[in-house]
């Protein structure tokens, strides 16, 4: 997966970036989701051959370019992921207390987890919260989709908190992934809220498809 991560930035940088450019993939990918967001960003979501069955992609992508590429697998454990504009990435451990599992959300309603990531640049991270489905399913440009809520606490080395988050998001079981909804994030400077659903669900052959431009909610001043 690093290897990818120097592969995918070949995509077209932010100055020369118009709305009818295309995000470009590494050789083996295949992309199969546009996801516009209403703050002003676009998610591409991809497979690559050498990964393992079940893994799937996704990058990120605001007016100045991408800002975060990660991998998950068919549970939506983070295994992977580069922050671009914190310059940090982060691996899954490889034996968590409590995984994360879509599986288990979906057949019992709730799920718990428990687990750290290492990273280089900023070392271990430790992630506790749960997921639980609200019974709730919303329509969104033709998709389907069940409502989570979710609360989650982020632990540094020293097992002091860097930040909390609490809110609803959304899952799709077809794709086996997590979408962004609305929440509130709490660090010690203080609280702010997050509102990031989904708008529109573009597929391959149809424009905006691979667009490199978000298209909702830009130009916004963001407190």
């Amino acid at each position: 997966m690093r290897a990818a991560l120097a592969l995918i930035i070949l995509a077209t940088p932010a100055a020369a970036q118009t709305p009818t450019v295309q995000f470009g993939l590494p050789a083996g990918c295949d992309a199969y989701l546009t996801v516009q967001t209403e703050s002003c960003e676009v998610n591409h979501y991809f497979t690559c051959a050498n990964d393992p069955a079940g893994n799937q992609r996704r990058v990120s992508l605001d007016e100045q370019g991408m800002t975060y590429l990660g991998m998950i697998d068919r549970e939506t454990q983070w295994l992977e992921s580069f922050h671009i504009l914190s310059g940090h990435r982060e691996a899954l451990e490889s034996n968590p207390v409590e995984r994360a599992s879509l599986s288990d959300l979906i057949e019992t309603g709730v799920d718990d987890f428990d687990f750290r990531t290492l990273s280089e640049e900023i070392g271990e991270t430790r992630y506790v919260g749960q997921d639980t489905l609200t019974g709730r399913q919303v329509t969104i440009d033709g998709v389907t989709l069940d409502e989570t809520t979710y609360d989650i606490t982020s632990y540094d080395a020293a097992g002091n908190v860097v930040w909390e988050a609490e809110g609803r998001e959304f899952i799709s079981r077809n794709w086996r992934m997590f979408l962004s909804g609305t929440g509130t994030i709490t660090t010690p400077e203080g609280s702010f809220e997050r509102a990031n659903r989904p708008v529109e669900f573009i597929y391959p052959g149809e424009p905006g498809f691979l667009s490199s431009r978000p298209k909702h909610g830009c130009g916004v001043a963001i407190s």
